[in-house]
């Protein structure tokens, strides 16, 4: 079992449900932060969803984000293998940000 600290970074560019990480089937991940900027003068409503695998998308944040970077997980979040984190905003091309996590992979772990 290995640990890799890593982020992804993300650019919304439509107002649709945007997948910003994926945990893979051999792994889990402790999520620390999914940070949200924006940059320009009008707020944009933005959410952040948990898909659990094999669930649906539940909103687990929401920012009305304007002219500021948010943390939009407020505590830590403990993802199993094939969960996955999306957002989605109200305006096109305003909202970038990175989700830094902790990726345990368990691909050669015994049992």
């Amino acid at each position: 079992m290995t640990i890799q600290y890593k982020s992804e970074v993300f650019d919304l560019t439509t107002t649709n449900l945007t997948t910003v990480l994926t945990v893979a089937t051999s792994a889990v991940a402790i999520v620390k932060t999914v940070q949200a900027v924006h940059d320009t003068a009008s707020a944009v409503d933005t959410d952040l969803f948990l898909k659990k695998s094999g669930g649906s998308n539940v909103i687990i944040g929401h920012e009305d984000l304007n002219k500021e970077t948010v943390n939009m997980l407020k505590n830590t979040l403990n993802l199993e293998a094939g969960d996955v984190i999306k957002m989605q905003a109200g305006t096109a091309n305003e909202i970038t940000g990175a989700v830094s996590y902790a990726l345990i992979d368990r691909s050669q772990q015994n049992g």
